[in-house]
């Protein structure tokens, strides 16, 4: 422990109670943006604003519980593993829903889904050998664009469901970013492996 970090004494800090309240409304998210119209006796447009604005919420406050635990002093192993994990299941809770309602096509899921496997994969690889594969500037970028586009798909739904004009022009920005971010999985995925060549083809 270094001498600025804290003698924690509960895993419940500030950052590690925003992550869990993050990943408890991503449910919230996925039955809001899939409630049929009717229900309530509300139209669908009501549920797609809820949904847009529960999740644009979750994504920027994608880092809050990060500066928390550094600005706090308060960095636990709990918050290192449920962090990445309230980010993933953020990002393919909405890609599973678009896949159903015939946003995207499965195969960006997959390409997506299996980066992340194999990045994951990799960095318990190289852990064990003492090694710390940081997040580069191209993993950031996926992440925002890929948090960015499906924001534009979730808000192109409000805009349809109140016949707001320019919903197809939004929904053009959403595909075009979402090419952009399995460009840059793929890219970022690739990057990964080559900077752990020595430990992962090691004999």
């Amino acid at each position: 422990m270094s001498d600025t970090q804290k003698e924690l004494t509960s895993i419940w800090t500030p950052a590690n109670i925003v992550t869990c309240v993050r990943i408890l409304f991503i449910p919230v998210y996925m039955v809001l943006a899939t409630l049929p119209d009717g229900t309530l006796g509300l139209s669908t447009g009501i549920f797609d604003v809820l949904a847009f604005l529960i999740y644009l919420t979750l994504s920027l406050t994608d880092k809050v519980d990060g500066y928390l635990a550094r600005s706090r002093h308060e960095i636990t192993d709990f918050g290192k593993f449920l962090d990445p994990i309230a980010d993933k299941l953020l990002v393919f809770s909405a890609l599973l829903i678009f896949i159903e309602q015939g946003t995207l096509s499965f195969w960006v899921v997959f390409i997506i889904l299996v980066r992340e496997f194999l990045v994951s994969a990799l960095r318990m690889v190289v852990s064990a050998n003492g090694v710390v594969i940081a997040a580069d500037k191209l993993g950031k970028w996926k992440t925002a664009t890929t948090m960015v586009s499906i924001c534009l798909f979730l808000f192109n739904d409000v805009m349809v469901s109140f016949s707001i004009p320019g919903a197809a022009s939004l929904l053009l920005v959403g595909h075009v970013l979402m090419a952009a971010a399995v460009v840059l999985t793929v890219i970022s995925g690739v990057q990964y492996f080559w900077r752990s060549r020595a430990i992962v083809f090691s004999v």
